[in-house]
């Protein structure tokens, strides 16, 4: 794919910086402090039990750093991986996406991307949105037939579109939607075997009340529970893995210190959620901006892979981190 940059891995699998990101010494030796203070990156095991007994095993399998040279390139908040995770979609925040394949090595770690396709998303009429507030696309979530679900911030709603290219069929928006907080509304989307669909804000109006889980099945919306919340962390992105729980990314901004990263994931039934796991923690600095979120079976395990949203910032990049979970 013409422009795409490959940025090499470290010994220790992480990406090397180049450039560094500039921040001062003070703020890198805070976050080395942090780094002691904080919880082992992964494997936390679940809430209120012994870790060593019930925790699975969380292993990093790789990072990459993908680049295309184009201006509408960047700003991910929302992925889809097929069920081999060969094939992606992704989701920009200003109304595009962008699809295409993924390149693995014998050990199943990306070592290429190439984007395939990509479409500016259309409204109702057929007219391509703007970035900003009607064309703030925050959510993705792909079913088994490959219709496309996007929720939007701004304008919170959420839409369907039967191909990437075709202009979306708005879903009914319950008198609760315009009450979201700005910029702060339908952030995460995730789609049950059944086709019935989830659909998550980033925050959830108080630090002490919980994520409300809105449901989209029959043509009609209902909030039937709730995720429990924790300190500063924002729900930025769920999906519905093939073990059937329900995997929820969440995300800490510690200013100078850049973005943590945590993803939990939890039994799933008709009556909400329970057996609530921490999975992974990241250290400020670890990770860029991961907003998106895809959960798949690589062959040994649970594999879940994120992609960062840079905010279209040189100071950024679009990271793909993955993680692979074995119980």
């Amino acid at each position: 794919m013409p422009g795409r940059r490959h940025r090499p891995l470290g010994a220790s699998g992480a990406v090397l910086r180049q450039p560094v990101r500039s921040l001062t010494g003070i703020a890198l030796a805070l976050a080395v402090v942090l780094v002691s203070l904080t919880n082992p990156v992964a494997g936390q095991g679940a809430t209120g039990h012994d870790p060593a007994a019930l925790a699975p095993r969380v292993d990093h399998v790789g990072t990459y750093v993908w680049h295309i040279d184009a201006p509408d390139f960047g700003g991910f908040s929302g992925l889809d991986l097929r069920e081999d995770g060969s094939r992606f979609t992704a989701l920009s925040d200003r109304a595009t996406l962008r699809w295409g394949r993924i390149l693995r090595d014998a050990q199943g770690r990306i070592e290429g991307v190439e984007a395939t396709g990509h479409a500016r998303l259309k409204d109702s009429e057929g007219r391509k949105l703007a970035p900003g507030w009607r064309g703030d696309s925050e959510g993705l979530a792909v079913g088994s037939d490959g219709r496309l679900w996007i929720s939007f911030e701004g304008l919170t709603r959420v839409v369907l579109h039967d191909r990437a290219e075709n202009p979306a069929q708005p879903l009914p928006r319950p008198a609760a939607f315009k009450a979201m907080q700005r910029n702060s509304s339908l952030e995460s989307l995730a789609i049950l075997p059944d086709g019935t669909l989830l659909a998550i804000p980033e925050r959830s109006g108080a630090l002490h009340r919980p994520f409300p889980v809105w449901r989209y099945r029959d043509g009609a919306w209902d909030q039937p529970f709730s995720i429990p919340r924790s300190g500063n962390w924002l729900a930025v992105d769920a999906d519905v893995g093939p073990d059937g729980r329900l995997y929820l990314l969440e995300r800490d901004f510690m200013g100078l210190l850049g973005f943590r990263t945590r993803l939990r994931r939890f039994d799933l039934s008709e009556a909400g959620v329970s057996g609530e796991q921490v999975l992974l923690t990241s250290y400020p600095l670890q990770y860029d901006n991961l907003e998106g979120l895809a959960v798949w079976q690589d062959g040994q395990g649970i594999r879940v892979t994120m992609i960062s949203d840079d905010n279209f910032s040189r100071l950024q990049r679009t990271e793909l981190v993955e993680y692979r979970i074995t119980d």
